[in-house]
């Protein structure tokens, strides 16, 4: 189905959302249409400020929004959700969309088999009304199903789309930015740097890219976590770990989105200001695994807020030249530091996944920590 007999089908006017690689049709089409931050479309940095979002839409235009993303952003949406949007609370109507990874009987990664299983049954838990999109659903089904769906968002309910692989089409938008460092070249370079630092990396092609330097450089993956699920949390996953393992230097590759996504981690971080922690923010101002929708990361000075959130070493790089001195600065640094090295948008055709099961890199990680 093109996603514009969706939206036409739909009748939506306002729509807000965490971008998704199932739904890159949806939020293609509303950037080319909309922008990323205009009145009728705006990117959220998780989907419980999205649904935040669409409840304010409603409070001022009466009208039904729409919010889309992936089904494992379902967690960050259950409070807002049942505690402001349901029916029995403020009672406020709207319309999903929801990407649907790990769908049963067909391959995904780990990080969504478990949340892919329980969609269906979250959602109707929820007292969502869902109905499954596939490539063979037509315009006029949507259609009639929304129409189904009127009295129960009249009366303060939800309902959902749960969309399947290839379900929706639009052209690809090629997104971009003024950044001339690639990020795998910039992970190389830190580590050139580690030294035997344990290292955990965010969500998406961050962990990919370093588990592939870590293979071409003949050296096991003991020394790192690849946190493929949890977005924003790989932050706080390197706090829980320098905080007791005080002897052990610790580094967080983060990226915007998931730092923005969780951005009060950082407050806790320097607030227990550990000094063995580095924070590395690798900054594309993009969602780039998901197909490179911009975040709100060209709006904020994330070292102004490293500062004022109480991290004692702020640094940032953008050439060559900066990220050298920056890394050999940090070397030295015996003080909880901050590092935002600005990245182009792109990685290698080729790019391969894990090939290591997350309880495999968990054992391997905690023998690394033991010893």
């Amino acid at each position: 189905m093109n996603v514009k007999d969706l939206i036409s089908a739909l009748g939506a006017e306002f729509f807000t959302g965490v971008p998704d690689s199932k739904l890159r049709p949806l939020v293609d089409y509303l950037m080319d249409t909309y922008g990323a931050g205009s009145p009728a479309h705006q990117i959220a940095v998780n989907e419980g400020s999205a649904a935040a979002l669409a409840a304010g839409y409603h409070l001022a235009t009466g009208k039904t929004p729409l919010v889309y993303l992936q089904n494992s952003g379902l967690g960050n949406i259950v409070n807002p959700l049942l505690s402001l949007l349901h029916e029995e609370v403020y009672g406020i109507p709207c319309v999903f969309v929801i990407g649907w990874r790990g769908e049963p009987d067909l391959h995904d990664e780990p990080q969504h088999l478990v949340q892919g299983r329980l969609s269906l049954p979250l959602l109707e838990t929820m007292g969502i009304k869902t109905m499954v999109l596939t490539r063979a659903t037509a315009p006029a089904d949507a259609a009639a199903w929304i129409k189904e769906q009127r009295s129960h968002l009249a009366a303060g309910g939800q309902c959902a789309f749960l969309v399947r692989e290839g379900a929706l089409e639009y052209p690809k938008r090629k997104y971009g930015n003024a950044y001339a460092l690639r990020r795998e070249d910039v992970i190389a370079r830190i580590l050139d740097a580690a030294g035997d630092a344990v290292i955990v990396a965010t969500t998406g092609k961050t962990g990919r890219e370093l588990f592939e330097l870590r293979k071409r450089r003949g050296e096991d993956h003991a020394h790192d976590f690849l946190t493929v699920g949890s977005m924003g949390h790989a932050g706080a996953i390197a706090l829980g770990i320098a905080l007791h393992r005080p002897e052990q230097r610790v580094l967080v590759l983060d990226g915007d989105g998931a730092a923005l996504m969780h951005m009060g981690t950082m407050a806790t971080i320097g607030a227990a200001a550990p000094s063995n922690l580095m924070h590395i923010l690798l900054n594309n101002e993009a969602h780039e695994s998901v197909g490179g929708a911009p975040t709100a990361a060209a709006a904020v000075l994330f070292p102004a807020v490293a500062v004022s959130l109480g991290y004692h070493i702020v640094k940032a790089a953008e050439t060559e030249e900066e990220l050298a001195r920056a890394l050999a600065e940090l070397q030295r640094a015996d003080a909880l530091t901050f590092l935002e090295i600005r990245t182009a948008i792109g990685s290698r055709a080729d790019l391969g996944r894990p090939t290591t099961t997350p309880a495999e890199n968990k054992e391997a990680l905690m023998r690394t920590l033991r010893g």
